[in-house]
Parts: C-alpha cells; structure tokens; sequence
C-alpha cells in the first residue's frame, strides 16, 4: 500500500465510514494535525492532494533561499578581502615577516 493510499484509507474511514477522530487517531497511531491535514488536502486536491509533493518544484525560485544574499559588488569585495588576507598570510608563514605585513594581517583578520 503506497503512502497515498494509505491516507486515502484514512480519509475515506474518516469521511464516509463514520469513524470517529479519535478511533482513527488510536488505531492508525496518528496525530490528529495529520489528519486534519490529510482531510483538508483530499477536499481541495482529491487523491492528487494525498500524493507527496516532495522535489516537484516549479517555477525559476527552485532550491533553498540563501541565509545572506549579497550583491555582486558585496560578493567581490569580501572575495578581494579574503584574497588579500591569504597572500598576507601566505607571506608570514614564509617569513617575510615585517611589522607592516603583521599588522596589515592583524587588521583584515579584525575587521
């Protein structure tokens, strides 16, 4: 029995077989937001509304949102700043060690 199925049954038991709420939610071992749910999708979709709708998404807004956009101008920036700190650092480990060069690392890993 497929997952739709199986709320299909539920639903069916729910709507047109008379069992209560609370027998469906004992004996199917559901939560009773589940149910509501599963009701609510079968009334608006039918059996398509039953069906997972999981990696079916449409439109150009596909994958998750980003925690930070940036610009272009933002992005190149903070890529310019850490292509800075990495010669910088790179220069230290090699032991072209002056004051100038520690402090200048010391200020782009601060800021």
């Amino acid at each position: 029995m497929s997952s739709a199925e199986f709320k299909m049954d539920i639903v069916h038991k729910y709507l047109h077989e008379g069992w209560s709420q609370s027998d469906l939610l004992k004996h199917f071992h559901i939560h009773n937001s589940m149910l509501q749910r599963w009701v609510n999708q079968y009334q608006r979709e039918g059996i398509k509304g039953l069906k997972e709708k999981q990696g079916k998404t449409i439109g150009t807004n596909k994958g998750r949102l980003r925690k930070n956009p940036s610009s272009p101008e933002e992005k190149m920036k903070r890529l310019e700043a850490e292509n800075a700190y990495l010669k910088k650092l790179l220069a230290v480990r090699k032991g072209v060690d002056t004051t100038k060069e520690k402090s200048l690392v010391f200020t782009i890993i601060h800021e």
